[in-house]
């Protein structure tokens, strides 16, 4: 038999789609798994999919031995210890000048340990995000490789076919950079979706909470909304679930899904790369507090019975334009969080010396992955504009936009506060927005405190240097 073009170990979900995609693309896969129930289920789906050049095998030897040389093998497989127990299978029959491709949401660290390890034993190592789930995995993802720049050019014309296409911008892929840069772009991009679906989230709650819509309203207003700026995958699947009715008993299913919500990790790990890179992410960390908090249920069960009450000021409320002012207000706040997530990105690129283009990243997401919208164009043309944009809030277009839609952003906080609805995204977001576009904030009274009792210094407006004084005792005096 021919050998293979590359090959994928790891057959779950992700690993089984991504290996089709690859074989309806032409390209001859061998596939392997250590439960060999996997190996065969895909080969099954390979044939019945329409024949698909997929060839299973059972034992790592046979399966490293069927792919051409420089061999690729991509592994998706679980971040962390089985990712290393993989890496240790495979390259016992790996040889000089072949390539492992990590495909797994990883912390990028990790990826720069293996990949250094793996130069050692002249291997070539790349980490690359993969986003858009098991659809996107099947039909085109988004994909994020980062590492050996030699072992993204052996698979390039791979993944430029097996990538999600969008028609005006090409394929959802791009050479993201050295070391672990793809697996942290990857990273942040789940952050970022974190605080995407946050904000859909409240926008739920206050049409729900306030303005009473049924589930087949807000089914309405969220598909007419996904055919204007806010177009993208989140708000279209938000819209479907609106419309789903429950198969087990009366009403919708959304109102039966437990409010407890899970993750991953990845919108963690944002948010601690934010603190330590001394980057302000309050709209994302705002969506990872939410999931705490709604982990709590049993105590917010408890809480209600306390707390009881009408919170709401039970004004009238104008339909048609809260849902205007929501939909407004959703847009602005998602600026805040793209832009935060940006700067998350620079800030690491800065940091490491990656060089990576945002205007590029913003382009690759356009397709494929999860927060995919019609508003990445946006932020893809604005770095296009100014490559060293200082932060997408103050983009001409961007500005004019937040200028234009303030109004019905804070209308509808302030009716969210007033009627006792809880909007930590959206409100973080504005807290953002509204710091960013001051020229004086207090802080000056934050560090007279910090020099007060820890004299920690600060400097002044008018002269240069550092200063310190002693507040406590010209207080005492002045007030004796």
């Amino acid at each position: 038999m021919a050998l293979t073009r590359i090959g994928l170990a790891g057959l779950a979900v992700m690993g089984q789609n991504l290996a089709l995609n690859i074989a309806e693309k032409g390209f001859p896969i061998s596939v392997y798994n250590r439960t060999t129930s996997k190996v065969d289920e895909t080969v099954e789906r390979a044939k019945a999919e329409g024949n698909l050049p997929l060839y299973g095998y059972h034992d790592p030897a046979s399966f490293v031995n069927s792919i051409q040389k420089p061999r690729v093998v991509i592994m998706l497989v679980k971040a962390g210890a089985p990712v290393d127990q993989t890496i240790a299978t495979l390259a016992a029959h790996l040889e000089q000048g072949d390539c492992i491709v990590d495909g797994g949401n990883e912390w990028y660290e990790n990826t720069e340990r293996r990949e250094k390890a793996m130069e050692e034993r002249g291997l070539l190592y790349l980490g690359m995000g993969v986003s858009g789930g098991e659809e996107g995995a099947r039909n085109g993802p988004s994909m994020m490789p980062g590492g050996s720049f030699e072992a993204y050019k052996y698979i390039e014309d791979i993944l430029l076919k097996v990538a999600a296409q969008v028609p005006d911008s090409g394929p959802c892929v791009t050479y993201i950079g050295k070391g672990g840069s793809g697996n942290f772009v990857k990273m942040v991009h789940n952050g970022i979706e974190y605080g995407d679906m946050q904000l859909i989230a409240e926008a739920y709650d206050v049409l729900k909470s306030v303005g009473k819509l049924t589930n087949s309203e807000l089914h309405q207003v969220f598909s007419e909304w996904n055919k204007g700026e806010l177009l993208s995958f989140l708000v279209e699947i938000t819209a479907d679930i609106f419309s789903i009715k429950d198969d087990q008993g009366e009403g919708y299913l959304v109102d039966k899904v437990l409010d407890k919500t899970g993750m991953k990790g990845t919108g963690k790990w944002t948010v601690q790369q934010a603190a330590e890179l001394s980057v302000a992410a309050p709209t994302i960390e705002a969506s990872l507090d939410s999931r705490f908090l709604s982990g709590l249920k049993d105590e917010r069960v408890e809480a209600s019975k306390i707390f009881q009450g009408d919170f709401s000021s039970n004004l009238p409320v104008d339909k048609a334009q809260l849902i205007d002012d929501v939909r407004q207000a959703l847009y602005a706040s998602k600026i805040c969080s793209y832009a935060q997530g940006m700067n998350i990105i620079k800030a690491k690129s800065t940091e490491k010396g990656w060089s990576l283009n945002l205007g590029e990243l913003a382009r690759i997401w356009k397709g494929g992955c999860i927060i995919r919208a019609i508003f990445l164009d946006r932020i893809n043309k604005a770095y296009d504009r100014n490559p060293d944009l200082a932060n997408l809030l103050v983009d001409p277009e961007f500005a004019q936009e937040i200028m234009d839609r303030q109004a019905a952003w804070r209308r509808v906080l302030c009716l969210a506060i007033n009627n006792g609805v809880s909007t930590p995204g959206m409100s973080a977001s504005l807290a953002y927005f509204d710091s960013y576009r001051r020229d004086r904030l207090p802080a000056n009274l934050v560090q007279a405190q910090r020099d007060y009792f820890g004299a920690h210094t600060y400097e002044r407006v008018d002269v240069p240097g550092s200063f310190h004084t002693e507040w406590f005792k010209i207080a005492r005096n002045l007030n004796h």
